[in-house]
């Protein structure tokens, strides 16, 4: 059974590229002045020195809520901004942990936020709501034999059963990524009715989600499953699972006794709003419609319409 990968696992590199890393997520602070208001949902812009807001997000969301939603969010409330990505399962557990503390959890899967509702789990969240998906895909590097074969058309899960390939996964019981990624490979395999995918499958190694797509860029892998979202914000290749299909469903919720429960508020009615659904299908996400689940009476009602619950 293969195990997470440490740093330096694979020290393969192509000559003269160096390793990217992915920042960690600062907060953000304006020194501006006047009041405006945020996301078209009567959000007001809070002043420069408010309380700043802070979130726990699915890792494959670090990119889009770094250089872009995390930023736009300060500039259109006022709110200084500070996040933290990780496998949403894995996120879970650090809420349930007492060891990462936020306003907001943005999950990649339904599951992570049941994991924090019940008083068995610490009455951490209420209720959810799915607003938007990313399919999950073959990400590459065009500049190594492999990566070239799937540039050329060579069907992906051939390509993955060649001896010698490096291919990046996440571990399935900390990120829905990882899950859903053996999940596929099984079901191309038993579409495909070939067991050369499992066995290959078993081979690769695991890396933790905010990591893997930097090695991938640094020429130490020549593939990686990732989300499209995560792969088109930084330019990298990527082709279809055909025959199968699977998907991120992103979630988000206001966590119970948030320290900042205003500028939480301010930050779902951010990312929900109709601006930010043309963003977000410009950086690989599909917007839907806001699916609710849990206790309707928990949501703030000014966020009730906003998050499907009536």
């Amino acid at each position: 059974m293969s195990k997470i990968a440490s740093r330096g696992w694979v020290t393969r590199s192509r000559g003269g590229r160096c390793a990217l890393t992915l920042a960690a997520m600062a907060a953000l602070a304006l020194s501006a002045g006047p009041a405006a208001v945020a996301s078209g949902h009567g959000a007001p812009r809070a002043h420069a020195a408010a309380a700043k807001v802070s979130a726990i997000f699915a890792g494959s969301l670090v990119d889009i809520m770094e250089k872009s939603f995390g930023p736009e969010f300060t500039t259109a409330s006022g709110y200084p901004f500070e996040g933290y990505g990780g496998g949403s399962n894995e996120d879970a557990a650090q809420i349930k942990g007492r060891i990462r503390q936020g306003d907001v959890f943005v999950s990649a899967a339904a599951s992570a936020d049941q994991e924090l509702e019940g008083a068995a789990n610490g009455d951490w969240a209420s209720w959810y709501s799915a607003f938007t998906s990313s399919n999950l895909v073959l990400g590459y590097d065009p500049h190594t034999k492999f990566g070239k074969q799937l540039a050329a058309g060579k069907p992906w899960y051939e390509v993955l059963t060649e001896p010698g390939i490096l291919v990046g996964r996440t571990e399935p019981k900390a990120d829905p990524k990882g899950k859903l990624t053996v999940e596929a490979v099984d079901a191309a395999a038993k579409k495909l009715h070939d067991p050369k995918l499992l066995k290959a499958l078993k081979g690769f190694p695991i890396f933790e989600e905010t990591s893997m797509l930097a090695r991938l860029q640094a020429g130490q892998l020549d593939a990686g499953f990732f989300y499209v979202v995560e792969a088109k914000i930084a330019h990298v290749p990527t082709v279809p699972l055909t025959p199968v299909y699977k998907y991120a469903d992103y979630t988000i919720t206001l966590l119970n006794n948030a320290e900042n429960q205003a500028g939480g508020e301010a930050l779902v009615s951010f990312l929900l709003s109709p601006e930010r659904k043309a963003v977000e299908k410009r950086y690989g996400l599909v917007p839907i419609k806001p699916q609710f689940s849990g206790s309707a009476a928990a949501v703030p009602a000014g966020l009730r319409a906003i998050v499907g619950a009536g």
